[in-house]
């Protein structure tokens, strides 16, 4: 059965890494009062290429719902339709639309809100800054119960690093957001951290069983409970390239970290 779609008109759009060729979009629902969704979930972009074939392609939404808006965050990739399609100006110009489904996902943060490590590489930090804006909204109800959250986030170069002020911004602002930027290919020049990911997010796991006087690795989970009533004290949710998705994953099975607390999303 087809999906039924809807229009979504270009608000803005702009080039935010001239180097990885990185889009931030802004789209309006015109037709809907409101377009709700749970961040960490996509929406379906579907579209006629050259050859009369129709394209859907999923993207993760890199915002917290507001009113009818959403925004994407898209690497344009050569040879790529679609990309090139959300991208080129003669193909989108803003004012111009695009056809939609969704929303659509289980990639949602778990309630209660726990301790919670965010991990990410390149676009995948889009479902992070959604949890971020719904965890910590500017001028709303802080959301996070004051719990603590990390967001590691890992790319090759310096200028790879998308929403960087936004979130150095958010860090300063509240004390239990705590972000950390990883380069696998730093310059000299660079100051902050270096490494992949899982190097940052063994560190965070550790010191945070030290501090709280934890076992490592966790003890195993009481089979007698079943999986619906699991509850735990804090979860990872991470999102990228398999690769990265499944260090992180074994790294934290290898602390003892049940399945359920490590919710991913892989987008290749």
């Amino acid at each position: 059965m087809a999906r039924e779609l809807s229009t979504a008109r270009l608000a803005r759009k702009e080039c935010i890494s001239e180097v990885a060729q990185c889009y931030h979009f802004e789209f309006v629902v015109d037709a809907m009062e409101s377009f709700p969704y749970a961040p960490g979930q996509f929406v379906s972009a579907v579209a006629e290429d050259v050859n009369g074939k129709m394209q859907t392609r999923a993207y993760s939404i890199a915002s917290a719902a507001a009113g009818n808006r959403f925004e994407l965050c898209v690497n344009r990739v050569e040879e790529g339709f679609f990309s090139n399609h959300l991208a080129d100006l003669p193909d989108l110009p803003v004012g111009g639309t695009i056809q939609i489904h969704g929303p659509h996902g289980h990639f949602v943060l778990q309630e209660p809100i726990t301790d919670s490590i965010l991990v990410a590489t390149g676009t995948g930090v889009a479902p992070m800054r959604a949890y971020t804006q719904w965890l910590f909204p500017s001028g709303g109800p802080d959301r996070s119960n004051g719990k603590q959250i990390w967001l590691v986030y890992g790319t090759r170069h310096e200028t790879d690093i998308y929403y960087q002020k936004e979130f150095e911004a958010l860090a300063a602002r509240v004390p239990n957001f705590h972000y950390l930027p990883t380069l696998s290919r730093a310059l000299d020049s660079w100051s902050g951290l270096r490494g992949h990911v899982q190097v940052h997010v063994s560190k965070i796991v550790e010191e945070r069983a030290a501090r709280l006087g934890l076992p490592l690795p966790q003890p195993a989970v009481d089979p007698a409970i079943s999986p619906k009533d699991l509850r735990f004290d804090i979860y990872a949710y991470i999102c990228g390239l398999n690769f990265m998705v499944s260090g992180v994953r074994e790294l934290l099975t290898g602390y003892g970290w049940h399945r359920k607390q490590i919710v991913f999303e892989r987008y290749d």
